[in-house]
């Protein structure tokens, strides 16, 4: 398949470009859930998680910011969760080792975590401050789920008035299918592209500064 959308042609200027890695951390490969769901697995190992490790060093090298968002609650019991993670059993405490960042993604120390309690990052999170703040105009997304979360930041970013670029080998779903249809469902909001081909276009906005 192939995600180049010559419409959305902007350039990626590393000082305004961020990534935002979406709930790449501990609860997503716990053993239950890779046994559970095997296309899942295969495609973390193979695909989704070296791909994000090469966007984010690439994207880091160049200049871009880095930021990473978990789900976890603010406290213990997770009263503060959204109604949908109630009702859907979602709870990752406050502080408990299933928020970690897994080492693939390369968290550095002083990088942006925020945590979140429902699908939408831009939702339930201070990002858009904190991207208009460090003057971000252009947002890299990559993580999971590509049909949840993921589609989530970029439709909502969008509309905030973001430049939402989808690192789609960065990505990834409970099966392939899902991962391939999300991807042609929200193509309309964002730049869809693989990581190579984002780096490519990030080192080429670099030369032109």
């Amino acid at each position: 398949m192939k995600y180049v959308d010559p419409v959305r042609n902007w350039p990626l200027t590393p000082a305004r470009t961020a990534v935002v890695v979406v709930d790449v951390q501990a609860a997503e490969v716990e053993p239950a859930l890779l046994e559970a769901y095997p296309e899942y697995a295969r495609a973390l190992s193979n695909r989704m998680l070296p791909a994000l490790t090469r966007l984010v060093d690439g994207a880091r090298a160049q200049g871009c910011e880095i930021v990473y968002t978990v789900i976890e609650a603010l406290t213990a019991d997770g009263r503060d969760r959204s109604l949908d993670h109630k009702l859907s059993d979602i709870l990752v405490p406050k502080g408990s080792p299933l928020a970690a960042v897994l080492p693939e993604a390369r968290k550095a120390a002083d990088d942006i975590v925020l945590p979140k309690t429902s699908s939408g990052v831009f939702n339930s999170t201070i990002l858009a401050y904190v991207l208009r703040n460090m003057g971000i105009t252009n947002v890299i997304v990559a993580g999971l789920l590509t049909d949840q979360c993921v589609d989530m930041a970029v439709r909502d970013g969008a509309d905030l008035g973001f430049y939402m670029v989808c690192a789609a080998d960065a990505c990834v779903a409970k099966t392939d299918a899902r991962h391939e249809q999300a991807l042609k469902a929200f193509g309309g909001y964002c730049r869809v592209q693989t990581v190579e081909a984002i780096l490519a276009d990030i080192a080429a906005a670099a030369d032109t500064v």
